[in-house]
């Protein structure tokens, strides 16, 4: 028998991917963190003119072409007032490279990073595959994050810290008085703290901070990239940015783990974010949209659902076997112990589909929770 590494026997396929698969052609998927809408013009034009240029038949700068990363720099400057080096930015094959690398060039053997549970899958896993210890905590009734918890959960071991809003799974959004704390205990303590910020810009409530505004010792990390809020999940375009010396770290990873990201989706990227940025508010707008239908039909099937202040997803309680009555009946929805043990009794609902669709699917989940309570 092969033997395998014991990082990689310390982890499984994901849940979210383990219920995907397993759905019938004629489910109705609300498991898939995946926009539906089309990629915006503009970025297919842009990469579609770079191919036809002849300028992606070669490898880029491993930290990605300098044009986009000024887009990059330029972005942060414009959306959320931070003044970002170029040279100071990788871009990554989607925001799950740009996570790897963060916790890779940072994590020793043995090191502990701290992250939301619920939350989102890759923290878990990623820890492993670098040898570190999770340490999930939990969260408040609202399904944000504590940082009085994150502090408490700090000892002499921990590399890291992950922030993640608006949040998957929970599409919570963290105040600015978080955010500003975050940056406190990862400066007091000496730790990183990962920002995602992938959902950036799919904000129905509050507003999007980052603790990178508050940080004036370099140790916040921004992961992000154009997957969500330009609907480009398969183009695989992220980005991670920080201080000088911890963005050189970690392309030694990406440098050997990938070299650089997909030429085209370089161009698409820099297109989309130096192009018109209506179809990111349009796509927000819809989300909202269909975020009340669906949490007023919840309420209607006597389900208990924090609102999602953010992102496109729910996180309802539900009643054992729930989950399962559901699937069985065609729609799909992942378990909230996919992600974390404090998952448990909630289920992860997407409501990336048309409102006509959420509908349909609410009237199932209704006839599930009927089900499942008698």
């Amino acid at each position: 028998m092969t033997d395998f590494s014991a990082r990689v026997e310390a982890i499984s396929i994901s849940g979210i991917r383990e219920v995907f698969e397993a759905a019938g052609e004629d489910a109705i998927n609300l498991g898939l963190g995946q926009p539906d809408f089309p990629t915006p013009e503009h970025a297919r034009e842009g990469a579609i003119d770079a191919i036809r240029a002849g300028d992606v038949d070669a490898y880029t700068s491993n930290k990605g072409t300098e044009s986009l990363r000024e887009a990059i720099a330029d972005k942060h400057a414009r959306d959320n007032d931070l003044d970002v080096d170029p040279g100071d930015i990788i871009a990554t094959a989607g925001g799950s490279e740009a996570l790897h690398v963060a916790i890779e060039a940072h994590v020793d053997a043995g090191e502990e990073v701290v992250f939301p549970d619920p939350g989102f899958v890759s923290y878990d896993a990623l820890t492993k595959l670098a040898g570190g210890t999770p340490r999930p905590v939990p969260l408040r009734e609202d399904l944000t994050m504590d940082p009085a918890t994150v502090e408490d959960a700090i000892t002499d071991d921990t590399a890291a810290f992950v922030v993640n809003s608006p949040a998957n799974p929970t599409g919570a959004v963290q105040s600015p008085e978080d955010m500003r704390e975050f940056a406190r205990i990862a400066s007091d303590h000496d730790v990183l703290c990962i920002s995602d910020e992938m959902y950036e810009h799919i904000v129905f409530d509050g507003e999007h901070r980052s603790p990178a505004e508050f940080d004036d010792t370099g140790n916040v990390v921004v992961v992000n990239g154009c997957s969500k809020s330009y609907s480009m999940t398969g183009w695989r375009l992220g980005w991670v940015t920080g201080s000088n010396e911890r963005v050189e770290r970690m392309l030694r990873v990406h440098q050997y783990a990938q070299a650089c990201a997909a030429a085209p989706s370089q161009y698409a990227a820099e297109a989309a974010l130096n192009g018109p940025q209506d179809a990111v508010a349009e796509m927000s707008a819809a989300f909202e949209e269909r975020r009340d239908v669906l949490v007023d039909g919840l309420a209607d099937a006597g389900l208990d659902c924090p609102t999602p202040q953010g992102a496109f997803y729910a996180m309802p309680k539900v009643p054992e076997g729930f989950v399962d009555e559901v699937i069985d009946r065609g729609v799909v929805i992942v378990p909230g112990e996919a992600f974390g043990e404090h998952g448990a009794g909630y289920a992860r609902i997407s409501y990336a589909v048309d409102v006509e669709t959420l509908k349909e699917a609410l009237e199932i989940m209704d006839d599930a929770a009927q089900a499942v309570r008698h």
